[in-house]
């Protein structure tokens, strides 16, 4: 196996965790070098990216590998991609080290973050696949973009109703919180489709999972061309409980119950009003929305 140089990109508020030091030590000890940046403050990620761009040939990256939850990987692969022009490819592949609280892309990729070690060594030894990425309005995610009150519920569930009932903080949250969050309403249209109408949860899937687990996009591919939409249509208050514990147990077989889904390689999205978007849990609001899928834009260890 031939010797590479790994870049950490290590969120700070893991930079003391002591598995994350054996597994550098382990990923050195089979021969490869590794360099780790640690970030401090905001802006660290996106700034460390770039940086690995412009490493001379002598020190050339093979792996960059973001440390950290899907957040991280968000940070890292926007930042490389935007320090590049719109077809040149990354100079190196990406990799996952899974140290966020819900490790959503991890789960997708079968990295298990409670054995961090062997998460680092599968970046040492694991081959580069093409991988696809989407845009909205031309900002990347990697693993999903999701919006509307489903999106809300998920920001808004307190941390420590979740440590206590887990997923079923969500439907508690939503079921409380349902005349107080309004439905989105919307247009979307794609090639020989078109919607329109007031909608709980509105999904976009390269990956399958966000919100800890919730399978919005259970068919989803990263490299099949395509992006997984997922409309939840806003149901009578009658349904709220079934719809969202449905949503919650993220069965492939019942989602389609509720659900209009479709694989579209772009769409558009013109809301009555703002409505709040997140990018791989990265926050953006507008009103109109542009996204697209880029096969096979980066290559990414999985």
């Amino acid at each position: 196996m031939s010797k590479r140089h790994l870049r950490l990109i290590l969120n700070g508020k893991s930079a003391g965790r002591a598995d994350v030091r054996s597994a550098v030590d382990a990923v050195r000890n089979m021969g490869h070098e590794v360099s780790v940046r640690v970030t401090y403050e905001a802006g660290d990620t996106e700034r460390f990216a770039l940086e690995a761009l412009k490493e001379d040939q002598e020190n050339k990256i093979d792996v960059l590998v973001s440390g950290g939850g899907d957040g991280t990987i968000h940070a890292v692969v926007d930042g490389v991609l935007g320090g590049l022009e719109a077809e040149d490819k990354p100079p190196f592949a990406f990799a996952v080290l899974p140290l966020g609280t819900a490790n959503d892309f991890a789960h997708h990729i079968r990295l298990d973050p409670s054995d961090i070690v062997s998460s680092f060594r599968f970046a040492a030894r694991g081959k580069p696949k093409p991988t696809d990425i989407g845009t909205v309005n031309g900002r990347v995610f990697v693993n999903m973009a999701t919006g509307g009150f489903g999106t809300r519920v998920t920001a808004e569930t307190d941390p420590n109703l979740k440590k206590l009932l887990g997923g079923a903080a969500y439907l508690f949250t939503g079921i409380n919180r349902f005349s107080e969050l309004a439905a989105c309403e919307g247009r979307i249209e794609t090639d020989g489709f078109s919607w329109e109408g007031a909608f709980m949860a509105l999904a976009i899937g390269n990956g399958r999972r966000a919100g800890g687990g919730i399978r919005l996009c259970p068919t989803a591919e990263l490299d099949d061309g395509f992006l997984d939409l997922t409309i939840l249509p806003m149901p009578d208050r009658s349904r709220v409980t079934e719809f969202l514990s449905i949503v919650l147990e993220g069965d492939p077989e019942r989602i389609p119950e509720i659900a209009i889904m479709r694989k579209v390689k772009s769409l558009k999205i013109e809301a009555d009003n703002q409505v709040q978007v997140n990018l791989d849990g990265e926050p953006l609001h507008a009103s109109r929305l542009e996204i697209e899928t880029h096969p096979a834009r980066i290559e990414m260890i999985r």
